[in-house]
């Protein structure tokens, strides 16, 4: 039997925009020809898998058929939830379908994730396809390459020919975070692998009120078109609560896939500028390069309502005092240790440090050292041009 895959597409990706109103979500951003839902439909592209259920709402069903056309997706189906009620009865509702037979081994795949070696992802799936029963559960770590409070942690005990998850731990603060990882915990990516059997009776046994309510939404709802329609009277007596806490807390069958691989849920800007930065001469064209008295800087990527730059900043160069009336920035520091001036403060930042530079702060970058300073930042508004910069000094002799 083949591997069911459920995509989660729910996500308003709020942590990226200050007004999420009026921007994309982040798992149908275009970052230049691919997004990452469409990388998601191209990583099920695989003999191993069957056709995609897909969980989402209704102000997302345009993107998400766009985007299963344009990656060549016929055959599907799509859940529509009502109402929001974060992941439980999203995976549930998801599965409780006629389309997936009771053993059928469901794997549940975020829409946002970005994996940059399926294949080995496609082994460790099809590995530990013979261990999954009636009960268990297994979740895939990834092995950090930071110390991050922004996952959640995991460890984990030798069980026969599995890695039994022993301890979760939710977004821990640095210092708990830095001794977990000296322990061996890996991140809890939010994918989950495990039969249809399985959850229903995890479900039914620890949440039966999301189980009785889900069901009836089911079979009270509408199949029109490849899309189930929810009932939303019996749906939105669901409690709001993530897989997490629903069922993970609580379970004490679950195993760990440990995933030795990059992966990253591009969840921050920091995140997507590292990964502009690595992917760099994909973007990079000589025409977008622009010299100033103080260095150079590049335009990577202009996308909707964002502009990806990269700045090198000469030993000695210093850009001028200035402010913004319609945009915002996020900077990360890449090489070297400027100095930064934000309104009545002045910092050094390193390496793999951030800076954000809200709407009208004043700001600036002096690079007082012999190396050069290269800083990625992407500029955030409805107007991203030069000309939208107010310069109080400027050594340059370009102040307003």
């Amino acid at each position: 039997m083949k591997i069911r895959p459920v995509i989660l597409c729910g996500g308003a990706g709020t942590r990226l925009w200050s007004d999420n109103k009026k921007h994309q979500a982040k798992q149908f951003l275009d970052f230049g020809g691919w997004t990452l839902f469409g990388k998601t439909l191209q990583r099920i592209k695989n003999p191993l898998f069957d056709y995609p259920i897909i969980s989402t709402n209704s102000k997302y069903l345009k993107d998400i058929k766009k985007n299963l056309i344009k990656n060549g997706v016929k055959k599907y189906k799509i859940i529509l939830e009502p109402a929001k009620k974060d992941t439980a009865p999203a995976i549930l509702t998801s599965i409780l379908i006629k389309e997936v037979p009771d053993k059928q081994p469901v794997i549940f795949l975020s829409s946002d994730h970005l994996i940059e070696k399926n294949r080995k992802f496609n082994f460790e799936i099809k590995r530990h396809k013979k261990f999954l029963s009636d009960e268990n559960i297994f979740i895939f770590g990834i092995k950090p390459n930071s110390i991050s409070d922004q996952f959640g942690y995991f460890t984990t005990k030798k069980n026969k020919n599995l890695n039994q998850v022993s301890r979760f731990i939710e977004k821990p603060n640095l210092t708990k975070a830095k001794k977990i990882i000296k322990k061996g915990g890996y991140w809890n990516s939010g994918m989950f692998y495990l039969r249809k059997d399985s959850l229903i009776n995890n479900f039914k046994k620890y949440q039966k009120k999301i189980y009785n309510n889900s069901l009836l939404s089911i079979n009270k709802g509408k199949f029109k078109n490849n899309i189930y329609y929810l009932n939303k009277k019996s749906f939105i007596k669901n409690p709001s609560k993530s897989f997490d806490y629903a069922i993970l807390e609580k379970t004490k069958k679950i195993n760990a896939i440990k995933l030795n691989i990059q992966w990253s849920d591009l969840g921050s800007w920091k995140e997507i500028l590292l990964m502009f930065k690595k992917n760099k001469n994909k973007y990079f064209k000589k025409k977008n390069v622009y010299y100033r008295p103080w260095g150079s800087f590049t335009n990577l990527y202009n996308g909707n309502n964002f502009l990806i730059k990269e700045l090198n900043v000469k030993p000695n160069g210093i850009l001028s005092l200035q402010k913004h009336f319609h945009r915002s920035e996020h900077w990360v520091v890449t090489q070297g240790k400027p100095k930064i001036t934000l309104n009545n403060k002045s910092f050094a930042k390193r390496p793999n440090e951030t800076i954000y530079i809200p709407k009208g702060a004043i700001h600036r970058i002096e690079n007082l050292n012999k190396k050069i300073v290269k800083i990625m930042e992407v500029q955030v508004g409805s107007i991203l041009r030069e000309t939208d910069i107010v310069r109080y000094k400027d050594i340059y002799g370009r102040a307003n």
